[in-house]
């Protein structure tokens, strides 16, 4: 399970306002590349984004779906990235001074992904997720 953790310069609130624009999903997160649509109640606990990951011309449909919204501190997506698999994503928040603590938890759940050797699906995880929670920072600060 690949950990990640990253100093905020935003409220949790700014972080969840962008977690909760399914529109802004592929601006932070690294892989996806365009959004197709976003179920109605987005981000409601069951609902999904559709979205598409690579780059053209290898791009691939694909969805995620949300398994628990708790805002401002809390929230769990099931990702699919297919051919690879499934990864379960647990974005937890926690104020620290003026800004906020954001600790990014992503482990493969099913498919070939969980095959590669955990230590290098770790490093993977946590070089990609380090530059996603760049960049949520960047949308969070953005929208403020």
């Amino acid at each position: 399970m690949s950990v990640t953790v990253r100093r905020l310069d935003c409220t949790p609130e700014q972080v969840f306002a962008v977690l909760a624009d399914p529109w802004v999903y592929p601006s932070w997160v690294v892989g996806a590349s365009r959004m197709r649509a976003a179920d109605d109640g987005y981000p409601a606990a069951g609902s999904r984004l559709h979205h598409s990951i690579g780059v053209w011309p290898f791009v691939l449909n694909d969805e995620t779906r949300v398994d628990e919204w708790d805002p401002p501190r809390r929230m769990v997506l099931q990702a699919k990235t297919r051919p690879f698999g499934e990864e379960r994503v647990v974005i937890d928040v926690r104020p620290r001074g003026a800004g906020c603590l954001v600790r990014m938890e992503e482990h493969p759940v099913a498919g070939p992904a969980r095959l590669i050797p955990r230590p290098i699906a770790d490093l993977v995880l946590h070089v990609r997720n380090a530059e996603s929670l760049r960049r949520l920072e960047w949308a969070a600060r953005g929208r403020a």
